[in-house]
């Protein structure tokens, strides 16, 4: 399976779990998460200290989320994602997107091997609806021949 076909496989998920959304403004969790949702993705956060983030139900745990969640977007700090990943993988996900920042070895040996759809070093703002930013970041890894194929 080429990247590009795996990244889109993973937006074809219906719903999926955004974990590192933070309830500060301030931070990327929290400005990615929004964004996701303002372009009409079913993003649910998960977050251990809260229950809400923008009005929409926050999960204490990836293990706590409801069944139709199919796809996980890992927004956390590294030396929580190997944890997160891991309870994704018991959990049955079958998409899993470790954001730019977010990765580590540990966490894609947890994978190595499972058939998961994962994908890493890339950004899910660059190929989810991109706009500003993300657009000309976009466009400029096609130009250099940086885009997945």
């Amino acid at each position: 399976m080429t990247a590009l076909t795996q990244i889109e496989e993973f937006l074809s998920c219906p719903v999926i779990a955004v974990a590192g959304v933070s309830r500060n403004p301030k931070k990327f969790g929290y400005t990615a998460f929004k964004e996701l949702r303002e372009k009409g993705m079913n993003a649910i956060p998960v977050n251990p200290s809260a229950d809400e983030i923008m009005g929409v139900k926050a999960y204490r745990d990836i293990s706590s989320l409801p069944g139709e969640v199919t796809g996980l977007v890992v927004l956390t700090a590294k030396d929580q994602t190997a944890a997160v990943v891991k309870e994704a993988r018991l959990k049955g996900i079958r998409n899993i997107w470790i954001q730019q920042m977010s990765d580590t070895k540990e966490a894609l040996k947890e994978l190595e091997g499972t058939g998961i759809n994962v994908i890493k070093g890339e950004c899910i703002l660059m190929h989810y609806k991109p706009h500003g930013f993300h657009k000309f970041h976009r466009a400029l890894a096609k130009l250099f021949g940086r885009f997945p194929k």
